[in-house]
């Protein structure tokens, strides 16, 4: 008790956290009011129970987590309140959900010395940690996103040399997320010959007629959806609507949950997206385990039925990251303590999820290895198709790799330019050795 008092006092002279040597603050910046809740929420619920399971089991080596929700409502402004509010109690990272949100703590994380995980959204380019030392958009991004989507309209024509002369058109929400694949698919389009039409939609997306009246006109062969909460659903019955097939509509990995199709049903039969990797897990044995050692017991976070669905597997695989992140940390600063910072920087960029761990950490089916460097913030890059029958998400698609050869040039060309802009220098690998 005395020690406690002594850590106490010290760090209020001091001006720091008084976070517990066992003790690791996990901030959770969450929308569930507004109008992207719909989607908001059940990614929240998956994260805040993974980090509940991880202390039902004994925290992280001994380590307890303890967390704060910080309410966003998707807003930018309202998402860097939160992170300056919660930085300061010691905050191992953050993961903003937003790539808006993202855009604005770049700026900040490297001087708090706060890793941010964007799996699956913010700066594609930011996967190259040579110039993005404190970003990891682990899992993918969006560019490889596009290219996945690409490849599997390529091989649905029967190759790349097939899409010279059709027409592809981007319905994208207005915004730094949707704005994301624009680059990729424009290099696409040059290489191969087809045409892309932009079409923004204003957030959040309730109206779009207009949107939908220039496919009707332009009859593209295919249509990308990079939408976002109640844009998604919208899309969908617009393009029932003026009639065109859902089965030539292939959205991003946040248009292809079921809060976008539940409400179509039948209506969106034939629609696909992409993945994470994961789809809806509901037969995954780490779902299985939520459920018998929280919802059983009434510790679970959210409705159990929804235990296993699209979103709320994003939220638990985010949490399961950034946990695992701390525990390579732990790895070689020792087992048992607070990581700070830099520390848990370090582990994200060692990452070392291998089949034998994602399967002790009942994840067998679910998601494919990841493997980190100093230079690679990704380390992953591979993504599957799933297709609504009217009832369930269901796989209609083997793995697919993003290029690499297309992609890493692009990443390395726009984080050059974004250290050039910053008066940044870049890490090599031998700069990470000590």
């Amino acid at each position: 008790m005395k020690l406690k008092s002594i850590a106490f006092v010290t760090s209020l002279l001091l001006g720091l956290p008084a976070l517990a040597a066992t003790e690791q603050f996990f901030p959770v910046l969450v929308y569930r009011t507004g109008a992207y809740a719909p989607n908001g929420t059940p990614w929240a619920n998956g994260y805040v129970d993974y980090l509940k399971l991880v202390n039902a089991r004994g925290g992280m080596n001994g380590v307890k987590i303890t967390f704060e929700e910080c309410e966003t409502g998707y807003a930018t402004d309202r998402s860097v309140e939160c992170y300056e509010r919660l930085k300061g109690k010691g905050a191992t990272l953050f993961q903003p959900l937003s790539t808006g949100a993202t855009f604005a703590l770049t700026e900040k994380a490297p001087g708090d010395k706060i890793p941010l995980i964007t799996a699956g959204y913010g700066r594609s380019e930011s996967a190259d940690g040579g110039v993005f030392k404190w970003n990891f958009p682990l899992l993918g991004t969006y560019w490889v996103a596009a290219d996945v989507l690409l490849q599997h309209i390529a091989k649905k024509e029967g190759g790349w040399d097939k899409l010279k002369g059709k027409k592809i058109a981007l319905v994208y929400h207005d915004s730094p997320y949707g704005k994301e694949p624009i680059p990729l698919l424009q290099e696409r389009a040059k290489m191969h010959g087809f045409e892309l039409q932009l079409l923004p939609v204003t957030a959040p997306g309730v109206e779009q007629k207009a949107t939908w009246l220039q496919v009707r006109q332009s009859k593209p062969d295919y249509t990308l959806l990079w939408g976002w909460g109640v844009m998604n659903s919208t899309a969908l019955k617009e393009a029932q609507a003026t009639g065109y097939p859902r089965e030539k509509m292939y959205g991003v990995w946040w248009a292809g949950a079921e809060p976008d199709v539940k409400d179509v049903g039948d209506g969106a039969k034939g629609y696909s997206a992409v993945t994470i990797q994961h789809g809806a897990e509901p037969n995954a044995k780490v779902v299985q385990d939520v459920l018998k050692e929280l919802h059983a017991k009434g510790q679970g976070t959210g409705p159990k039925e929804e235990v296993g669905q699209v979103l709320y597997m994003r939220g638990l695989l985010s949490a399961m990251l950034g946990v695992e992140g701390v525990k390579r940390a732990q790895e070689r600063f020792g087992k048992g303590k607070h990581m700070d910072g830099e520390q848990v920087r370090w582990g994200l960029e060692n990452l070392a999820l291998d089949q034998k761990k994602l399967d002790a950490l009942g994840l067998a089916g679910v998601m494919r290895p990841v493997s980190t460097s100093c230079v690679d913030h990704m380390g992953s890059s591979w993504a599957r198709v799933h297709s609504w029958d009217g009832k369930q998400w269901k796989f209609s698609s083997d793995w697919y790799q993003a290029d690499d050869s297309l992609i890493k040039p692009m990443v390395r060309a726009t984080a050059d330019k974004y250290a050039a802009d910053k008066k940044l220098t870049r890490r090599t690998p031998e700069d990470c050795q000590s």
